[in-house]
């Protein structure tokens, strides 16, 4: 063979172990970013998915559909309203733990709402709030879990205060994203 042929087949193969190469880094590098910005809610889903690709394809899908959406902050009004929703139901908690989870609830679905989250269903909610707030999903499934329990009569009283304190750190980073630092005073 010609030596101009051996040129052009090590080119090619250059080129080829390049693109590999190049692939192979930045498959690392947006497996390492998606872990980064999902926390906990990374490896969740990896084990709950029949593969890591699949999972990895599921978590950006949820990117995507949050890019879609038109989420905005809160209104001070809004803001103080809901506050003070909070502030009571945590004083109904005293007499009546499972109406306050129930009301937690439903409360945080209506901050949600007003940010434009989806509300059809949990899953869909929990899904993309993921995207906005990856380090306190699994706090929205731990309350959603108990508020499920209770509405069978199956959660205990520590059950309706663990939930009650998991709905408000959500609660809390919902009607806080997005403020003024001047605002962001905790509800």
């Amino acid at each position: 063979m010609d030596a101009w042929i051996w040129i052009v087949i090590v080119a090619a193969a250059v080129v080829v172990l390049a693109a590999i190469a190049f692939w192979f880094v930045r498959r690392q590098r947006q497996k390492r970013e998606l872990r980064e910005w999902c926390g906990p809610e990374y490896d969740r889903s990896v084990k709950s998915a029949r593969s890591r690709r699949r999972a990895e394809g599921e978590l950006a899908g949820r990117a995507e559909r949050r890019q879609e959406l038109e989420i905005r902050p809160l209104t001070n009004a809004a803001r103080a309203r809901y506050a003070s929703q909070w502030n009571e139901l945590q004083v109904r908690f005293v007499d009546r733990p499972q109406v306050a989870v129930v009301e937690a609830d439903d409360l945080i679905t209506h901050v949600m709402r007003d940010r434009g989250y989806p509300v059809e269903d949990f899953e869909s909610q929990s899904e993309i709030v993921l995207v906005d707030h990856p380090d306190v999903v699994q706090n929205y499934r731990d309350a959603h879990g108990i508020y499920t329990k209770t509405t069978t009569g199956e959660a205990s009283t520590e059950d309706l205060r663990q939930a009650v304190i998991a709905y408000r750190v959500l609660f809390e980073e919902l009607v806080t994203d997005g403020a003024d630092p001047d605002d962001r005073a905790r509800p």
